[in-house]
């Protein structure tokens, strides 16, 4: 008898309408009084506005999503109260939404149902399954289904491994005949043989890429809680800025990331945020600046070698007041990423919570990375490794007595 149902497949698959079609099913009776078997669920999404507007499908007509409110027929759809983070049936069902990124939002609640959705992206995805686990102990068989794209995480895999679990498997083109054709052609010809494409398409679980420069493993073993990131001397964000706007485009690396000294004597780093996205240059400058007096930073550096003077000047129209530094490649993103390698290595940077995305591209880089074979341009691990090359190269200024962001005359770093 199982008791976990992982939907492991690609985009478009339809895993969003299989897992709301699952839940009605459990949470209505034969007709809108009758109970169903679950009288409590649980639904879990990467983000809280991702559990809204994605599994509940919350202020989406019923061609523009996939989610609770559009799978149920009038009579028995729940009602969803945002503040209360609730959906309730007409039988007293009830469905409480939760979300990857406040795992503690699961300590104390129980359910006899859960649907967790994109499970493999979530921030603090251990802890949050692991609040979960200890919550399904309500009715004779708890239940969960799991619906997501898969990244190689030690969660997910273990999931997998379990006994009582079952998987069904399934790519983008099982399910071309109910989506748009121009997205099949576009996506399919843009990633096909591709390892994104592999992974979001297919649903392949890959492993590290052979002779990449990082491994899960290494940053696994040095990964930290919110709560465990201790006071940090230095803040920065780096931004690795995207040349054009359109559909199509690059996403710009935002990553924000402290340094302290550690109980052994050495600096120690902890990557806090990435923000990156696909924005125009006045959204990816809003974010950046929010981002730097949200986390109190001292310093925004960015990579100018496309933007040259337009990044300083789109940032200082947010904030003239901004500290900023630009920094200049002039050496391949290898060579640049190898030092920053080595201190992952020597088990000195700390990733507080997962931060998926980014680690995908950072344990899919090699020496010999190619862009287009790769079907993307690694823009997160970009804006990381300018990060810590800022962080790592902060000097002692015994005048000032203490670690200090002395400004630089401009220069290549490399």
């Amino acid at each position: 008898m199982w008791a976990i149902w992982a939907i492991i497949a690609g985009r478009g698959f339809g895993k969003t309408r299989t897992g709301a079609e699952w839940v009605r099913r459990n949470m209505c009776g034969d007709t809108p009084l009758t109970g169903g078997s679950v009288r409590h669920m649980a639904l879990i999404a990467e983000t809280a506005a991702d559990a809204r507007d994605v599994m509940v499908g919350y202020g989406k007509g019923p061609d523009e999503a996939s989610g609770i409110l559009q799978v149920h027929p009038k009579d028995f759809r729940p009602i969803y109260v945002q503040s209360n983070r609730a959906l309730t049936w007409p039988n007293g069902a009830v469905a409480t939404l939760y979300n990857g990124t406040e795992p503690d939002q699961l300590r104390g609640p129980q359910h006899g149902g859960a649907w967790c959705d994109e499970l493999a992206k979530w921030r603090y995805a251990q802890e949050a399954w692991d609040q979960l686990e200890f919550g399904m102990r309500i009715g004779e068989n708890p239940r969960t289904v799991i619906t997501t794209t898969p990244r190689p995480i030690k969660l997910l895999k273990d999931i997998l491994a379990e006994p009582t679990t079952i998987m069904t498997h399934g790519s983008t083109e099982e399910n071309a005949g109910n989506l748009s054709a121009k997205f099949i052609k576009r996506v399919v010809e843009k990633y096909a043989g591709t390892r994104l494409g592999r992974q979001e398409l297919g649903a392949e679980i890959l492993d590290d890429t052979p002779g990449a420069l990082w491994s899960r493993a290494c940053i696994d073993q040095t990964r930290v809680r919110p709560r465990d990131v201790p006071d940090l001397d230095r803040i920065a964000v780096a931004i690795d800025p995207a040349v054009s706007t359109n559909e199509d485009s690059n996403e710009t690396g935002i990553v924000c990331g402290g340094k302290t000294r550690g109980p052994d004597g050495e600096d120690h780093y902890y990557i806090l945020e990435d923000a990156s996205a696909v924005y125009t240059p006045v959204e990816w400058a809003t974010e950046s600046i929010a981002l730097y007096r949200g986390k109190m930073a001292d310093r925004v550096v960015a990579e100018v070698n496309n933007g040259g003077d337009m990044v300083e000047s789109t940032l200082r129209n947010v904030d003239p007041s901004v500290s900023y530094r630009a920094v200049h490649a002039s050496r391949g993103k290898a060579i640049r990423a190898e030092p920053i390698s080595a201190l992952y290595e020597k088990k000195r940077v700390h990733h507080v919570g997962s931060f998926a995305a980014l680690e995908d591209q950072m344990c899919a880089f090699t020496s010999d990375f190619d862009r287009k074979t790769a079907g993307y341009s690694p823009d997160r691990m970009d804006a990381l490794v300018w990060l810590l090359t800022e962080l790592s190269s902060v000097v002692i200024d015994d005048d000032v007595g203490g670690i200090s962001s002395v400004e630089k005359p401009p220069q290549t770093l490399w």
